[in-house]
Protein backbone atom coordinates (compact mmCIF):
# COMPACT_ATOMS: atom_id res chain seq x y z
CA UNK A 1 0.00 0.00 0.00
CA UNK A 2 0.96 3.19 -0.91
CA UNK A 3 1.99 5.83 1.87
CA UNK A 4 -0.20 8.76 1.91
CA UNK A 5 1.87 11.92 1.76
CA UNK A 6 1.14 13.00 5.45
CA UNK A 7 2.95 10.42 7.04
CA UNK A 8 5.82 11.18 4.66
CA UNK A 9 6.00 14.41 5.06
CA UNK A 10 5.40 14.32 9.10
CA UNK A 11 8.72 11.96 9.31
CA UNK A 12 10.61 14.89 6.61
CA UNK A 13 9.64 17.54 9.28
CA UNK A 14 10.83 15.23 12.43
CA UNK A 15 13.93 14.30 10.69
CA UNK A 16 14.91 17.97 10.37
CA UNK A 17 14.16 18.93 13.40
CA UNK A 18 16.27 15.65 14.55
CA UNK A 19 19.12 17.27 13.06
CA UNK A 20 18.35 20.55 15.07
CA UNK A 21 17.00 22.53 12.57
CA UNK A 22 13.57 24.41 13.15
CA UNK A 23 10.94 23.75 10.80
CA UNK A 24 7.76 25.37 9.93
CA UNK A 25 4.87 24.33 7.25
CA UNK A 26 4.60 25.42 3.99
CA UNK A 27 1.52 24.97 1.53
CA UNK A 28 0.56 21.44 0.54
CA UNK A 29 2.85 20.80 -2.58
CA UNK A 30 4.24 24.48 -2.53
CA UNK A 31 6.46 26.55 -1.51
CA UNK A 32 5.72 28.82 0.20
CA UNK A 33 4.72 29.47 3.90
CA UNK A 34 1.29 28.38 5.15
CA UNK A 35 -0.55 30.91 7.29
CA UNK A 36 -1.31 34.58 6.89
CA UNK A 37 1.06 36.89 5.30
CA UNK A 38 2.06 39.78 7.88
CA UNK A 39 -0.04 42.43 5.08
CA UNK A 40 -3.40 40.69 6.37
CA UNK A 41 -2.19 39.46 9.65
CA UNK A 42 -5.29 39.47 12.06
CA UNK A 43 -3.26 40.34 15.31
CA UNK A 44 -5.34 37.59 17.05
CA UNK A 45 -4.00 33.96 18.40
CA UNK A 46 -0.43 33.57 18.04
CA UNK A 47 -0.24 37.34 16.72
CA UNK A 48 -1.60 38.56 19.52
CA UNK A 49 1.59 40.65 20.26
CA UNK A 50 2.64 41.25 16.60
CA UNK A 51 2.99 39.26 13.59
CA UNK A 52 5.15 35.85 13.82
CA UNK A 53 6.72 35.39 11.06
CA UNK A 54 7.77 31.78 9.63
CA UNK A 55 11.30 32.04 11.27
CA UNK A 56 9.66 33.28 14.62
CA UNK A 57 7.30 29.95 14.22
CA UNK A 58 10.12 27.37 13.79
CA UNK A 59 9.92 24.70 16.11
CA UNK A 60 12.14 21.78 17.11
CA UNK A 61 9.34 20.37 19.45
CA UNK A 62 8.32 17.00 17.83
CA UNK A 63 4.78 17.07 19.26
CA UNK A 64 3.83 20.68 18.04
CA UNK A 65 5.51 19.28 14.74
CA UNK A 66 3.33 15.86 14.99
CA UNK A 67 -0.11 18.28 15.55
CA UNK A 68 0.95 20.08 12.70
CA UNK A 69 1.69 18.06 10.20
CA UNK A 70 -1.28 15.17 11.03
CA UNK A 71 -3.76 18.13 10.29
CA UNK A 72 -2.35 18.16 6.70
CA UNK A 73 0.02 17.41 4.16
CA UNK A 74 1.92 20.46 4.38
CA UNK A 75 5.29 20.63 2.88
CA UNK A 76 8.55 21.25 5.28
CA UNK A 77 10.23 24.73 5.65
CA UNK A 78 13.85 25.16 7.49
CA UNK A 79 14.54 28.17 9.18
CA UNK A 80 17.85 28.80 8.36
CA UNK A 81 18.99 31.35 10.49
CA UNK A 82 18.01 29.83 13.76
CA UNK A 83 19.19 26.44 12.40
CA UNK A 84 22.75 27.96 12.53
CA UNK A 85 22.92 27.11 8.27
CA UNK A 86 24.21 28.86 5.42
CA UNK A 87 22.27 27.32 2.19
CA UNK A 88 24.04 27.51 -1.02
CA UNK A 89 21.41 27.58 -3.67
CA UNK A 90 22.56 26.32 -6.83
CA UNK A 91 19.87 26.57 -9.70
CA UNK A 92 19.47 25.77 -12.76
CA UNK A 93 17.91 28.03 -16.00
CA UNK A 94 13.99 27.86 -16.72
CA UNK A 95 13.43 26.36 -19.84
CA UNK A 96 12.79 30.03 -21.53
CA UNK A 97 16.28 31.20 -19.62
CA UNK A 98 18.74 29.85 -21.82
CA UNK A 99 22.25 29.87 -20.37
CA UNK A 100 22.69 33.39 -19.43
CA UNK A 101 20.74 35.49 -17.27
CA UNK A 102 18.26 38.39 -18.54
CA UNK A 103 19.29 42.17 -17.85
CA UNK A 104 18.32 41.78 -14.23
CA UNK A 105 19.25 38.06 -13.01
CA UNK A 106 22.24 38.20 -12.07
CA UNK A 107 25.83 38.84 -13.85
CA UNK A 108 26.34 39.50 -17.58
CA UNK A 109 27.17 36.24 -20.23
CA UNK A 110 30.64 37.67 -20.32
CA UNK A 111 31.47 37.18 -16.63
CA UNK A 112 30.56 33.45 -16.59
CA UNK A 113 31.45 32.59 -20.32
CA UNK A 114 31.07 28.63 -20.29
CA UNK A 115 28.53 28.13 -16.95
CA UNK A 116 25.08 26.29 -17.84
CA UNK A 117 23.90 26.55 -13.97
CA UNK A 118 24.49 27.34 -10.76
CA UNK A 119 26.72 24.52 -10.20
CA UNK A 120 29.18 25.86 -12.54
CA UNK A 121 29.04 29.19 -11.65
CA UNK A 122 30.58 28.26 -8.29
CA UNK A 123 32.78 25.91 -9.50
CA UNK A 124 34.02 29.38 -11.30
CA UNK A 125 33.92 31.35 -7.83
CA UNK A 126 35.73 28.69 -6.26
CA UNK A 127 38.33 28.37 -8.91
CA UNK A 128 39.42 31.93 -8.76
CA UNK A 129 39.29 31.80 -4.98
CA UNK A 130 42.11 28.95 -5.20
CA UNK A 131 39.88 26.62 -3.39
CA UNK A 132 38.32 23.16 -3.97
CA UNK A 133 34.32 22.78 -4.40
CA UNK A 134 33.09 22.00 -0.69
CA UNK A 135 30.85 19.16 -2.14
CA UNK A 136 31.52 16.95 1.08
CA UNK A 137 28.57 18.50 3.32
CA UNK A 138 24.71 17.74 3.45
CA UNK A 139 23.22 18.26 0.20
CA UNK A 140 20.02 17.99 -1.18
CA UNK A 141 18.81 18.01 -4.94
CA UNK A 142 16.25 20.70 -5.70
CA UNK A 143 12.90 19.68 -7.15
CA UNK A 144 14.09 21.49 -10.96
CA UNK A 145 17.67 19.27 -10.56
CA UNK A 146 19.92 22.37 -8.66
CA UNK A 147 21.16 21.60 -5.37
CA UNK A 148 21.30 23.57 -1.93
CA UNK A 149 24.67 22.87 -0.20
CA UNK A 150 24.19 23.28 3.91
CA UNK A 151 26.54 24.45 5.83
CA UNK A 152 27.39 25.47 9.04
CA UNK A 153 27.31 29.45 9.78
CA UNK A 154 29.49 31.03 12.41
CA UNK A 155 27.96 31.91 15.26
CA UNK A 156 29.61 35.00 15.34
CA UNK A 157 28.49 36.80 12.35
CA UNK A 158 24.34 36.50 11.29
CA UNK A 159 24.59 36.24 7.74
CA UNK A 160 21.56 37.04 5.51
CA UNK A 161 20.65 35.52 2.71
CA UNK A 162 21.54 37.03 -1.01
CA UNK A 163 20.19 36.56 -4.44
CA UNK A 164 22.69 36.57 -7.16
CA UNK A 165 25.19 38.06 -4.91
CA UNK A 166 27.83 35.39 -5.61
CA UNK A 167 26.91 35.19 -9.22
CA UNK A 168 24.05 34.21 -11.81
CA UNK A 169 22.17 31.50 -10.35
CA UNK A 170 24.13 31.32 -7.08
CA UNK A 171 21.28 32.23 -4.00
CA UNK A 172 22.15 31.90 -0.50
CA UNK A 173 19.83 31.67 2.51
CA UNK A 174 20.50 32.15 6.10
CA UNK A 175 19.24 34.42 8.45
CA UNK A 176 15.84 36.33 7.58
CA UNK A 177 15.09 32.78 4.99
CA UNK A 178 14.64 29.50 4.66
CA UNK A 179 14.66 26.39 2.19
CA UNK A 180 12.03 23.46 1.72
CA UNK A 181 13.32 20.38 3.45
CA UNK A 182 14.33 16.89 1.52
CA UNK A 183 11.08 15.13 1.47
CA UNK A 184 8.94 17.84 0.23
CA UNK A 185 7.06 17.82 -3.09
CA UNK A 186 5.89 20.67 -5.47
CA UNK A 187 4.05 20.31 -8.43
CA UNK A 188 5.91 17.02 -10.19
CA UNK A 189 9.20 17.00 -8.43
CA UNK A 190 10.28 16.30 -5.16
CA UNK A 191 13.31 17.34 -3.16
CA UNK A 192 15.75 14.60 -2.14
CA UNK A 193 19.09 13.78 -0.22
CA UNK A 194 21.65 13.56 -2.67
CA UNK A 195 24.62 13.24 0.35
CA UNK A 196 23.74 12.48 3.38
CA UNK A 197 26.59 14.09 5.58
CA UNK A 198 27.04 16.94 8.61
CA UNK A 199 26.80 19.72 6.96
CA UNK A 200 30.24 21.69 6.69
CA UNK A 201 31.61 24.48 8.14
CA UNK A 202 31.06 27.34 5.86
CA UNK A 203 34.41 27.88 4.83
CA UNK A 204 36.00 31.46 5.91
CA UNK A 205 36.66 32.79 1.79
CA UNK A 206 32.78 32.28 1.10
CA UNK A 207 31.91 33.93 4.29
CA UNK A 208 33.90 36.86 3.57
CA UNK A 209 31.93 37.36 0.15
CA UNK A 210 28.42 37.26 1.84
CA UNK A 211 29.71 38.92 5.17
CA UNK A 212 28.10 42.93 5.17
CA UNK A 213 31.12 45.43 5.74
CA UNK A 214 30.27 47.56 8.70
CA UNK A 215 29.10 51.34 7.65
CA UNK A 216 31.90 53.44 8.81
CA UNK A 217 31.14 55.57 11.53
CA UNK A 218 29.24 58.66 11.08
CA UNK A 219 31.25 62.16 10.35
CA UNK A 220 29.81 65.49 11.18
CA UNK A 221 29.31 67.59 8.46
CA UNK A 222 31.36 70.32 9.86
CA UNK A 223 34.20 68.27 10.87
CA UNK A 224 34.19 67.11 7.22
CA UNK A 225 34.20 70.83 6.05
CA UNK A 226 37.23 71.81 8.41
CA UNK A 227 39.28 68.82 6.62
CA UNK A 228 38.86 69.67 3.46
CA UNK A 229 39.68 73.17 3.11
CA UNK A 230 40.63 73.08 -0.24
CA UNK A 231 37.15 71.31 -0.90
CA UNK A 232 37.15 71.00 -4.82
CA UNK A 233 40.72 69.59 -5.05
CA UNK A 234 39.78 67.35 -2.26
CA UNK A 235 37.00 65.83 -4.07
CA UNK A 236 38.18 65.45 -6.92
CA UNK A 237 40.96 63.33 -5.24
CA UNK A 238 38.38 61.48 -3.63
CA UNK A 239 36.22 60.80 -6.30
CA UNK A 240 39.03 59.51 -8.41
CA UNK A 241 40.30 57.64 -5.61
CA UNK A 242 36.78 55.63 -5.71
CA UNK A 243 36.12 55.36 -9.85
CA UNK A 244 39.95 53.59 -9.33
CA UNK A 245 39.14 51.37 -6.95
CA UNK A 246 35.55 50.40 -8.11
CA UNK A 247 37.27 49.65 -11.76
CA UNK A 248 39.95 47.65 -10.13
CA UNK A 249 37.67 44.97 -8.35
CA UNK A 250 38.33 41.67 -8.68
CA UNK A 251 35.58 39.66 -9.65
CA UNK A 252 33.03 38.63 -6.81
CA UNK A 253 33.88 41.90 -4.62
CA UNK A 254 32.88 43.96 -7.32
CA UNK A 255 29.22 45.26 -5.90
CA UNK A 256 30.34 45.50 -2.10
CA UNK A 257 33.38 47.65 -3.67
CA UNK A 258 30.84 49.82 -5.68
CA UNK A 259 28.49 50.28 -2.39
CA UNK A 260 31.46 51.21 -0.34
CA UNK A 261 33.04 53.57 -2.93
CA UNK A 262 28.90 55.54 -3.21
CA UNK A 263 28.89 55.26 0.60
CA UNK A 264 32.42 57.00 1.21
CA UNK A 265 31.42 59.65 -1.08
CA UNK A 266 28.20 60.54 0.02
CA UNK A 267 29.92 61.95 2.95
CA UNK A 268 30.90 64.69 0.60
CA UNK A 269 27.63 64.95 -1.15
CA UNK A 270 26.22 65.69 2.43
CA UNK A 271 29.13 68.21 3.09
CA UNK A 272 28.40 70.15 -0.52
CA UNK A 273 31.71 69.30 -1.99
CA UNK A 274 30.18 66.94 -4.75
CA UNK A 275 26.54 66.68 -6.32
CA UNK A 276 24.53 62.99 -6.52
CA UNK A 277 24.87 63.26 -10.10
CA UNK A 278 28.55 63.98 -10.37
CA UNK A 279 29.08 60.58 -8.20
CA UNK A 280 26.32 59.14 -9.84
CA UNK A 281 27.76 59.24 -13.41
CA UNK A 282 31.23 58.53 -12.18
CA UNK A 283 30.59 55.47 -10.53
CA UNK A 284 28.67 54.00 -13.32
CA UNK A 285 30.84 54.72 -15.70
CA UNK A 286 33.42 52.68 -14.15
CA UNK A 287 31.17 50.04 -12.84
CA UNK A 288 32.22 46.35 -14.38
CA UNK A 289 30.45 45.36 -17.08
CA UNK A 290 29.64 41.89 -15.74
CA UNK A 291 27.35 43.59 -13.10
CA UNK A 292 23.66 43.98 -14.28
CA UNK A 293 22.76 48.29 -14.91
CA UNK A 294 19.75 47.75 -12.06
CA UNK A 295 21.99 46.19 -9.75
CA UNK A 296 25.13 48.95 -10.17
CA UNK A 297 22.09 51.54 -9.67
CA UNK A 298 20.66 50.59 -6.67
CA UNK A 299 24.07 49.84 -5.14
CA UNK A 300 25.44 53.28 -6.17
CA UNK A 301 21.86 55.00 -4.57
CA UNK A 302 21.56 52.41 -1.26
CA UNK A 303 25.35 53.83 -0.59
CA UNK A 304 24.88 57.57 -1.49
CA UNK A 305 21.68 57.45 0.50
CA UNK A 306 22.50 55.53 3.71
CA UNK A 307 26.24 57.61 4.06
CA UNK A 308 24.33 60.96 3.53
CA UNK A 309 21.83 59.81 6.46
CA UNK A 310 24.36 58.84 8.71
CA UNK A 311 26.56 62.15 8.10
CA UNK A 312 23.65 64.05 9.08
CA UNK A 313 22.93 62.23 11.63
CA UNK A 314 19.79 59.97 10.78
CA UNK A 315 18.84 56.54 11.30
CA UNK A 316 20.90 54.21 9.44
Amino acid sequence: MTPTPAPTLLRAALAAAERGWPVFPLRPGDKRPAGHPERNCPRTGRCTDGHRTPEQRATLNPESITTCWQAAPYNVGIATGPAGLLVVDLDIPKEDDGPAPKEDDGPAPEEWAGATDGLDVFAMLCEQAGERLPTETFTVRTRRGGQHLYFTAPAEKQLRGSAGRLGWKVDTRAWGGYVVAAGSTVGTGSYEIIHDAPPATLPTWLCDLLATPPAPAPVPVAILRSRIGKADRYATAALNGEVAKVAAAVTGAQNTTLYNAAYALGRLIAAGTLTEDEVTDALTAAAPEGLAPSRVAASIRDGIHRSTRNTLGGAA
